[in-house]
């Protein structure tokens, strides 16, 4: 079985091209690289929503905002010797926000 792979916003919208113009849906699976599952489903989702907007997807909510982001991003870059948790607690004095040393590590990349 192949990797998966999503199908780009482009790509989505050349298989409801190809659908429309009457390809069978095996045959624009094999041009775009993907399962026959998939072109399915997509057209599906478009008959029902009339969009091929990928649907937000589940996860664990976010525990910094944008603008928390910016911030632990400034502060890195600013002094590139400041450790993570030093950040961590002028982000919680600055904002209240308690998180995790990992949450800043991760950020100014």
């Amino acid at each position: 079985m192949p990797p998966r792979r999503h199908l780009n916003l482009v790509d989505r919208g050349r298989a409801l091209a190809w659908v429309q113009e009457g390809i069978r849906l095996r045959e624009i699976a094999a041009r775009l690289g993907c399962s026959h599952s998939v072109i399915v489903r997509l057209r599906q989702r478009f008959l029902a929503t009339g969009s091929v907007e990928a649907r937000p997807r589940s996860g664990r909510p976010r525990s910094t905002t944008q603008r928390q982001d910016r911030y632990i991003t400034r502060q890195a870059l600013r002094t590139r010797t400041t450790t993570a948790s030093t950040i961590r607690r002028r982000l919680r004095v600055a904002t209240n926000t308690y998180i995790n040393e990992q949450t800043v590590r991760i950020l100014p990349s």
